[in-house]
């Protein structure tokens, strides 16, 4: 009879435990955090000075940060991702995002020697018959895969080579689940919202993620799409290799630039006053591209890329954007699709009657006890599916007895939404970092119009009377009035930045992987200017 050597057994056995080991040391963890913010409220509540309480809440965030950051770092997996949702700046408190940000693509790399197994494995043939060159330190590392730069055999330029960890499937899907329990809590006890749908949709949206043939059809089916909708495509999709993808091994072009997040570095670098013109006219172009990119593939399409976290986003030489990582995707069913473009309509026209049949039309159902329903309805909307805040937030403070979503209980929140909010709000998250607040909405609003006339919904003369207003907003401004940002440093006296000097802000040939730190992102402080209003209009070239 053979048996098992200690050390065999022992992984094994610490295999079969691993799950439970994980949940016991999340609802430790999160029983922490949550029972330290509810002792601290009823602490503060006896101090009657404001400046104080607010020293005192800033404290409260700090020690919060540190846990929030210990458990994700040491959980890893699901829990970086929920890293990236927190961590936003409109969202969370300057303390958390300081420190969430700094998670972004640090989990723990897989060793070559195993990467080597996997790829010999799924592609049929030895790392040497298949490559030239291969960059054993991958270029990054995320909660389902890591990221490789390498060569072909006889190929002129480099491909990206994503690799997923093994076993990590089913310890990702322990963590949702106990995730989704505490959810069930959270809306029960502080949070009038649907949050256990939200965590369903995650689970879907996750568990597609491991399949790397999905995910490759995504980006073909994505690039496509882009290229015969746009003049120029507003943001560059690598190209799949083909019969070099299988569930577990995707290699895709090569994409050079720098992440979004240390754009703020590369600005200073150059010596570019972070808050001048030139500046803002290249973060500008950047946010131009994103949205009118995810419009398009929200509104006209219903397909869309739904990760577009700053890990995902490179920037390319001429402020070009490059999106990456097309494991999660959505593919909204019509109803769903025009019903937000319909809502989109009502959030750019402060149409607050509009709103509410949207919210019918969605299957968005709400309690409210409010006085004025339909403007607290209104204001929920436009704090949930628009990149600019409603007047007077400044932050998303769900807590707080004045938020919307204290004030109106979301009963039921489709799942197949919350993709939609979860893209816009790492779209305003972005906004945010750059210190421009704009209204996606409002650019949106031509595409909206145009799906809603497509599938007969809007007549045709009031399509004519919205396609002069399409025109206009589609048209790029004069410099000057692109430029004008709520800064209270800014003067009328400074001459106009010279369009070829804002493109030529990112050179990505001086950037190298050991330029990077991801902190920069978190507060852009070396470049944001303050916070105003601005719209953004989309180029002519990138005409629906």
């Amino acid at each position: 009879m053979q048996f098992l050597q200690f050390e065999d057994f022992r992984e094994k056995l610490s295999t079969h435990f691993r799950p439970w080991q994980r949940s016991f040391q999340f609802w430790v963890r999160a029983a922490d955090i949550y029972t330290g913010y509810k002792v601290f409220q009823l602490r503060v509540n006896f101090m009657k000075d404001g400046k104080k309480q607010e020293a005192m809440w800033e404290q409260q965030h700090e020690v919060a940060a540190d846990k929030i950051y210990s458990m994700c770092y040491d959980l890893g997996g699901f829990f970086l991702k929920i890293a990236q949702i927190l961590g936003k700046p409109d969202l969370a408190p300057p303390a958390w995002v300081r420190r969430l940000v700094t998670l972004c693509d640090r989990a723990p790399a897989t060793s070559f020697e195993v990467v080597k197994l996997v790829l010999e494995k799924e592609l049929g043939q030895t790392v040497g018959d298949i490559f030239e060159r291969f960059d054993v330190e991958p270029l990054g590392s995320a909660s389902i895969a890591q990221v490789h730069r390498a060569r072909l055999l006889g190929a002129k330029g480099d491909v990206a080579v994503k690799v997923q960890h093994p076993g990590v499937q089913e310890l990702m899907m322990t963590d949702i689940r106990n995730m989704q329990a505490f959810a069930l809590f959270l809306q029960k006890t502080d949070i009038k919202f649907d949050l256990f749908s939200v965590c369903k949709e995650m689970e879907k949206q996750i568990g597609y993620e491991f399949d790397f043939l999905r995910e490759a059809e995504a980006m073909e089916r994505i690039q496509h799409f882009l290229r015969v909708n746009n003049k120029k495509v507003p943001v560059v999709v690598p190209r799949v290799m083909k019969n070099m993808v299988t569930r577990r091994v995707l290699l895709m072009e090569f994409i050079d630039g720098i992440p979004i997040m240390n754009l703020g570095d590369e600005i200073a670098k150059k010596g570019i006053d972070p808050g001048g013109k030139i500046a803002t006219a290249a973060k500008q172009n950047i946010l131009l591209s994103l949205t009118l990119a995810y419009g398009q593939m929200i509104l006209k399409s219903g397909f869309f890329h739904a990760d577009p976290h700053p890990g995902n986003i490179l920037i390319r030489k001429g402020s070009e954007v490059a999106l990456l990582d097309y494991g999660q995707v959505k593919d909204l069913p019509d109803e769903l699709r025009l019903g937000y473009a319909n809502l989109i309509l009502a959030i750019a026209d402060n149409d607050s009657l509009r709103a509410s049949e949207s919210y019918r039309e969605l299957g968005i159902r709400t309690l409210c006890k409010c006085e004025d329903e339909q403007y607290e309805l209104l204001r929920l909307a436009q704090t949930m599916f628009d990149t600019k805040l409603p007047p007077g937030v400044t932050m998303l403070q769900p807590f707080s007895e004045d938020s919307s979503i204290k004030k109106i209980a979301v009963q039921n929140f489709p799942e197949e939404l919350f993709s939609v909010l979860r893209t816009v709000h790492l779209l305003r998250g972005l906004s945010v970092g750059m210190g421009i607040n704009y209204s996606c909405a409002e650019q949106w609003r031509p595409i909206a119009q145009e799906a809603l006339y497509s599938a007969g919904r809007l007549r045709e003369a009031t399509l004519e009377k919205l396609r002069l207003g399409s025109r206009r907003s589609l048209n790029p401004p004069p410099e000057e009035d692109m430029m004008k940002i709520d800064n209270p440093h800014s003067s009328p006296e400074v001459s106009k930045p010279n369009s070829n000097d804002a493109l030529s802000i990112i050179n990505t040939k001086q950037q190298n992987k050991e330029d990077s730190d991801p902190r920069v992102f978190a507060l852009f402080s070396k470049c944001k200017s303050s916070s105003g209003g601005v719209v953004l209009s989309l180029a002519d070239e990138h005409k629906v």
